[in-house]
């Protein structure tokens, strides 16, 4: 006798239902236990998208290309033989975007600083898919454990102690693409000169000096010579 058709498995071929814009997925979707031939339907939100018929319960294999967010909806599949009614439907599965992430940017608040003075950088890829991974660099050689972050800026506090301090930073950010890990601008330090009086209060200070003198010298004939006369 024709035997029913257990309730089919839909899952991705790729393992994963992480998926990028413009990515071609496969799924699989089969039925352990039944009498063949069977005839498998994907479904999207309720919506056919395609059928396939198998002469054994070997997999239907679904060929999928994620264009758009609507791609990204719910999916399911039906298995029928001629001993079904109605058909038997499978799990559901939603596939999750993901967004590689945005060349990082490397900021502080200060782009001058001086010896003994602690500065911060903070890196931040504005796009991609969370969380994002940080790291910080000076040159080629990290300073940093890495990171993790949500939508927040990773930050690093250094104590600026020596010229050697003065290098190119950079940051590097990666997320769940791994391959596609990017590295940001470099930063360079500046070391701040001590404040010194400017030139035009330098010669302000100068002619009020001067000034000074001069009426000083035109004073003392005024005091001198009279008391002079007084004491002969």
């Amino acid at each position: 006798f024709p035997e029913m058709l257990s309730n089919p498995r839909l899952k991705p071929v790729q393992g994963t239902l992480n998926v990028m814009m413009n990515q071609n997925v496969t799924l699989s979707c089969n039925s352990d236990s039944g009498s063949p031939p069977v005839r498998y339907t994907l479904f999207k939100r309720n919506q056919k998208v395609s059928t396939l018929n198998r002469p054994d319960l070997t997999p239907s294999l679904f060929n999928l290309t994620i264009n758009s967010a609507s791609d990204l909806g719910e999916y399911k599949c039906k298995a029928e033989n001629n001993n079904s009614s109605g058909g038997k439907y499978s799990n559901s599965l939603s596939f999750t975007l993901l967004e590689p992430i945005s060349k990082p940017v490397l900021s502080s608040p200060t782009s001058q600083a001086k010896k003994g003075q602690n500065v911060t950088l903070s890196c931040l890829s504005e796009n991609g898919s969370l969380p994002i991974t940080y790291i910080f660099f000076k040159g080629t050689q990290s300073i940093s454990s890495q990171v993790m972050m949500q939508k927040e800026a990773a930050e690093i506090v250094l104590f600026i102690n020596s010229s050697s301090d003065f290098g190119t930073y950079k940051c590097r950010a990666e997320n769940v693409f791994r391959r596609n890990a990017k590295y940001s601008n470099g930063f360079n330090f500046t070391l701040a000169e001590e404040r010194r009086l400017s030139q035009p209060l330098v010669i302000s200070l100068g002619l009020i000096l001067l000034l000074f003198a001069i009426g000083l010298a035109l004073a003392i004939p005024l005091f001198v010579i009279p008391s002079y006369k007084a004491s002969e």
